[in-house]
């Protein structure tokens, strides 16, 4: 490595934001092909050229931040401020469906009957599978703080077994949500209260899985000792936006689940 006189990080040239662009175009206008024709080719394309660019893109941040010690003070200073600015780009993302909603439903309009729910729909019992999915977030949020905690004690195992646990939570709540789905009396297309419901629940459940992947990926660099108790902050990001998940989740919970049923 040549001599550098400063301690930021110079990003090598590199073909993965290309090919992750490509893989987002072929997704996208696969699924609009999988709707209109039934074909899943071109989405499955896509969905494949995203996995290979993501575990080569990591790779290499994980060499670069582990490895080479790239990852200086100053740059884990701007990862932070980047990390803070991607969770507010995230809440004003969900603010507008939160929009949605209560613009939907504080004046219901004579089309949907003068009333929400709107007549004729039959909504989901909020203390049922919603409450249950409160509690497993809840305590997916005490189980990744537990990990942070034993990471930054050098509690390498306690860490292993708390992201673990966070992890089965996550995927547990993902395959509540996809039961829920499934027996729901109404669908995306029952007027603006399936749609605002859908797409609310549904942009969060992939927030989960997201959530999900990206504590994934820090188990298995917990296992393979790359974080110390004072260099971590991939997993500080990861819990971080697991943080921001449960908060929405709490806010969707009782706006949509509860006070609009």
């Amino acid at each position: 490595m040549a001599h550098q006189a400063h301690a930021y990080h110079m990003v090598d040239p590199s073909p993965w934001p290309l090919t992750g662009a490509i893989a987002a175009l072929l997704m996208t206008s696969g699924l609009a092909v999988w709707f209109h024709f039934n074909i899943t080719t071109l989405m499955a394309l896509g969905l494949v050229l995203l996995i290979l660019t993501m575990i080569q893109w990591w790779r290499d941040i994980v060499r670069e931040g582990t490895f080479q010690g790239h990852h200086t003070p100053p740059v884990q200073k701007g990862l932070r401020y980047g990390m803070m600015l991607f969770i507010a780009s995230e809440v004003f993302f969900f603010l507008g469906f939160f929009w949605a909603f209560y613009h939907s439903s504080l004046a219901p309009t004579p089309e949907l009957g003068g009333a929400w729910p709107p007549t004729g729909i039959t909504v989901l019992n909020p203390f049922e599978v919603p409450l249950l999915n409160t509690i497993v977030l809840i305590a997916s949020g005490v189980t990744v703080t537990w990990a942070h905690h034993s990471i930054m004690e050098n509690e390498r195992k306690q860490a292993i077994h708390a992201l673990f646990l966070t992890i089965l939570l996550g995927l547990y709540f993902t395959l509540l949500q996809a039961m829920e789905y499934y027996e729901a009396p109404f669908t995306i297309s029952d007027g603006v209260y399936g749609s605002t419901f859908f797409v609310a629940t549904g942009f969060h459940g992939l927030h989960v899985i997201i959530g999900s992947t990206f504590l994934a990926v820090c188990f298995l660099r917990q296992v393979q000792y790359h974080f110390t108790s004072d260099h971590h902050f991939g997993f500080e990001a990861a819990a971080w936006y697991w943080h921001f998940v449960d908060v929405v989740w709490l806010f969707l919970y009782i706006s949509i689940y509860w006070w609009g049923s």
